[in-house]
């Protein structure tokens, strides 16, 4: 009887400690994940994803001292291509990016089914056309040989430039950011374009007429912006944004990032670094 009694109590003992680590798997769970968001939200560490140019380092000089100000401390990974950047972006790796325009975040979306989000334009320096052998765009002569980006965004965007120049005419029914080489319809000056990285281009302009060079390739290659032939009319897709990865665009930090951008210490310091109409200002920043 006594030892019946015994196995009885033994098994209601053992039924609450299941019960009571049950409970204890479960609360501490929610509460975690509670905890987490909370800490995302409001954490005071953010970790820029950063690219040889001019976009970062003007974050790192004009942002970087507005959001320390404030009591954030900005860690600095560096990546050479955007799309390692993006991958860190969605992995958690990193927490924001502002070396990329939309036309680049929404191809890597769609391509990585990934959900990079923008929270703010910033400024840019715009595509223009360069050339280390002429100088200027009415020198172009049948058979010339032209440089351009080999990624999609600005491809398309070195077409339209080239279109802009009036050396080619781009098929209208195709969106632009969508053109490829195979959307030209007219090419009076039987222009020979080849797409190369664009890293390259700067380096390769002495074996060509001339060559396409975005903005943060051409200061990354000590060029000036006022060398120039002709620059691009900046598209919406095309101006930079700062990115972060979907379901931290409303978090402290990522709101304190967009309030840098435009408060009057940044606009004090664009003054400075932009005398010779270096960037385009959105006007969200004016």
């Amino acid at each position: 009887m006594i030892k019946k009694r015994t196995l009885i109590a033994l098994s209601i003992v053992s039924l609450l400690t299941l019960a009571g680590c049950g409970n204890t798997g479960v609360e501490p769970d929610d509460n975690s994940s509670v905890a987490q968001t909370e800490s995302e939200k409001t954490k005071e560490n953010i970790t820029v994803g950063t690219s040889p140019g001019p976009y970062s380092e003007l974050f790192m000089d004009g942002i970087v001292p507005i959001l320390e100000d404030q009591g954030y401390t900005v860690t600095e990974t560096v990546f050479t291509e955007v799309r390692q950047v993006d991958v860190a972006l969605q992995e958690g790796a990193i927490d924001v990016n502002v070396d990329q325009h939309l036309a680049y975040m929404n191809n890597f979306n769609k391509e990585a089914n990934a959900e990079l989000v923008a929270i703010t334009p910033i400024p840019t320096v715009p595509t223009g056309i360069h050339s280390a052998t002429k100088g200027s765009i009415d020198e172009v002569v049948d058979g010339d040989i032209i440089a351009i980006p080999d990624d999609a965004s600005n491809t398309a965007r070195a077409l339209l430039v080239l279109q802009k120049a009036g050396w080619i005419k781009l098929d209208e029914s195709i969106e632009p950011m969508a053109s490829t080489k195979d959307n030209i319809i007219e090419n009076p000056y039987n222009l020979e374009i080849v797409e190369m990285n664009s890293a390259q281009i700067p380096r390769s302009l002495s074996d060509v007429s001339y060559g396409v060079i975005p903005g943060s390739i051409l200061y990354a290659a000590g060029l000036s912006s006022n060398d120039s032939l002709l620059n691009e009319d900046i598209l919406p897709q095309l101006v930079l944004h700062a990115i972060v990865d979907s379901g931290n665009e409303e978090t402290d930090w990522a709101e304190a990032i967009v309030e840098a951008y435009r408060s009057d210490e940044f606009k004090a310091h664009l003054n400075e670094v932009n005398t010779d109409n270096y960037w385009f200002i959105p006007d969200e920043l004016k």
